[in-house]
């Protein structure tokens, strides 16, 4: 039995992470710890353990790893202090918001030998494993060119204050997508063009993001990365790539599979995710690799070079010149 610790509901994604873990025969949440303590009894009526107001005191308890979902400048304290402790780690994404907090946070954790995966669940989606597996097969050639989308529900809270979140539409939703497109070519971005602005909504960071991207394989690429669905939108938003090869094209929509429910109580169309649970393909992973010793799929690099090209495109957008990367 995997013994967790949950560090942070500050993003939302942790209460996704620990309905898992209750499903999980091998797994158990032992330990809570949240910044807002006012929630602290609803949290261990819903999945159990014991709450904490001082995340240093959880990290004393008797445990095999902790899930930090942390506001995204505090990644890096909460993922030290785990390391420190001995506990392997999965941790949300951003991996952090500057380059320096990073490569410490894989530093503490390569020196204390724990494991420490990022919170790409994406990878999980059996749409995106099929693609991917195409790809490999060579069934559309060589890759030319990809176009990609990652819209969203502006999510409002910290996520639009800067100093937590380290930018708006662009921070959040890029690495995803990158991660996708490293995954599936075994290559690295090595030059970045963005256009990024606040044109949606009244915060201080940007909403709107619009990269194009060039790998070390030659393939070019753009992203439409935006907090551009409003509201009364049936869902949250998507993620969506066609991927033109030399000789086929492969059309991605990753949450298609979705029927529409038309409520009076809600007065708006929704649509109504029925497909697999990439949330649980990504903690259940995490889980066997920590109960079996393995290597964990998404590594703190990868979570590293998605950083790299966010940062890239927000330098991009300021200078409105190319950033060459490596």
């Amino acid at each position: 039995m995997v013994k967790v610790g949950m560090i942070s509901f500050a993003h939302m994604h942790a209460y996704s992470y620990a309905s898992c873990l209750k499903e999980l025969p091998n797994a158990e949440i032992v330990a809570i710890y949240n910044e807002d303590t006012s929630i602290a009894d609803d949290l261990v009526k819903r999945f159990g353990g014991k709450f904490f107001d001082d995340y240093h005191k959880l990290l004393e308890e008797d445990l095999d790893a902790v899930i930090v979902c942390s506001a995204n400048a505090d990644h890096k304290e909460h993922v030290v202090a785990a390391a420190e402790a001995g506990k392997h780690v999965l941790c949300e994404k951003p991996i952090a918001t500057t380059i320096e907090d990073a490569e410490a946070m894989i530093e503490a954790c390569r020196k204390a030998g724990v494991k420490f995966g990022i919170a790409f669940p994406c990878r999980y989606i059996p749409a995106v494993r099929r693609a991917k597996e195409a790809i490999e097969r060579g069934e559309i050639g060589r890759i030319v060119g990809i176009k990609g989308t990652n819209h969203g529900t502006m999510p409002g809270g910290w996520f639009v204050v800067k100093e937590k979140s380290g930018g708006g539409a662009v921070m959040d939703h890029t690495v995803h997508v990158v991660d996708l497109w490293r995954w599936f070519m075994k290559s690295e971005v090595v030059e970045v063009y963005a256009e990024a602005d606040t044109l949606i909504h009244d915060i201080e960071v940007d909403d709107v993001g619009m990269l194009t991207l060039l790998f070390d394989n030659g393939v070019f690429a753009t992203l439409d990365t935006s907090w551009s669905r409003p509201k009364a939108f049936p869902t949250w938003g998507d993620v969506t790539m066609e991927i033109v090869g030399e000789e086929g094209v492969i059309s991605l929509d990753a949450f298609a599979q979705d029927f529409d429910l038309y409520n009076n109580k809600v007065m708006k169309a929704q649509w109504i995710y029925w497909g697999d649970n990439m949330d649980m393909g990504l903690i259940s992973d995490f889980i066997d690799s920590v109960e079996k010793d393995r290597p964990f799929m998404i590594t703190g690099e990868d979570g590293l070079r998605a950083l790299e090209v966010v940062l890239a495109a927000y330098k991009s957008a300021e200078t409105h010149q190319p950033v060459r990367l490596r």
